[in-house]
């Protein structure tokens, strides 16, 4: 055998390890923030309910092509389960390939009988996600500039909800250390607790089912937008039923009107989860990555 070809059959298979080598980080070393004692049981692998320790699941990036850049990906499920291996996990091995440090989030889900206040529980956890991995840049060889979060449906909300209330911390941060993401990519999200707009489901797990006013805007993340919100991608199908098309269209139009960098993509049909029927979905992402200095072409 060639030296040349022995050498790229060393590569692959370094490339292949690489991408598949994982960490799980416990995003709180020591007294979980929000929490109270309770007998709630985490159950689950690929689809999980009841959280009670919140992780990070670390995707190393492709060492070939590998840009500096992270993404926390944050999986749906309407705030009652995390759709973890089918939105999160799968995802996370695509973007390492490409070179992008993945990271999928296992939050907690809100329920008053494991947090005091069950609707910052998922920020809270949102929140550390990126201290950790800010913190940590220099030593996994990342760009502390270029951090961002990637979520599908109630994972959309979470993600949007990080990317637009970092000026308040609601975990410690005493080193004042940066929580805002640097770009969101926003999957068939929930953007809104408006009740022309909302998922039930999500709505009535985060905020309750007779939730008041203040809330409702709190957690309306297109009323939250400013001229400092990161810039976004976002994609939906125009047909989807379970979360309506009209939550991507009020957050594209308000990012849009504060001159934030907002790129949508709305396709005619798919409906909801419309990633698990049309792998091509993710092309038009990575162009968008590739124009703005997030990948490597």
């Amino acid at each position: 055998m060639g030296k040349n070809i022995f050498y790229h059959i060393v590569l692959f298979f370094l490339s292949f390890s690489a991408i598949n080598a994982q960490e799980i980080i416990n995003l709180y070393s020591s007294e979980i923030p929000n929490s109270k004692p309770s007998e709630i049981k985490e159950s689950g692998e690929g689809l999980y309910r009841n959280v009670t320790h919140p992780t990070l699941e670390y995707f190393k990036p492709n060492p070939e092509k590998a840009t500096g850049t992270a993404v926390i990906l944050i999986p749906g499920g309407g705030y009652s389960v995390i759709v973890y291996q089918g939105e999160g996990i799968s995802n996370a091995k695509i973007l390492a390939e490409k070179g992008i440090a993945s990271f999928v989030l296992k939050y907690r889900l809100p329920n008053d009988e494991i947090m005091v206040d069950r609707k910052i529980g998922p920020l809270q956890d949102a929140q550390q996600a990126i201290k950790i991995v800010r913190e940590n840049a220099e030593k996994w060889g990342l760009n502390k500039d270029k951090i961002g979060v990637m979520g599908f449906s109630a994972g959309g909300h979470l993600a949007s909800t990080v990317s637009t209330h970092f000026e308040k911390a609601y975990i410690e941060n005493v080193k004042n250390i940066s929580l805002r993401p640097d770009f969101q990519i926003l999957v068939y999200p929930v953007i809104s607790m408006t009740s022309n707009l909302t998922h039930d489901g999500s709505r009535n797990a985060l905020i309750g089912e007779n939730p008041s006013e203040e809330d409702i805007r709190l957690f309306s993340n297109e009323l939250q937008v400013n001229t400092n919100t990161p810039i976004a991608y976002i994609t939906h199908a125009a047909d989807a039923i379970t979360v309506d098309v009209d939550n991507s269209i009020e957050y594209f139009e308000q990012l849009r009107h504060k001159k934030v960098n907002v790129e949508m993509h709305i396709y005619p049909k798919g409906g909801h989860g419309f990633i698990f029927k049309h792998s091509s979905w993710i092309t038009p992402l990575f162009d968008w990555m590739k124009r703005n200095q997030l990948m490597n072409d």
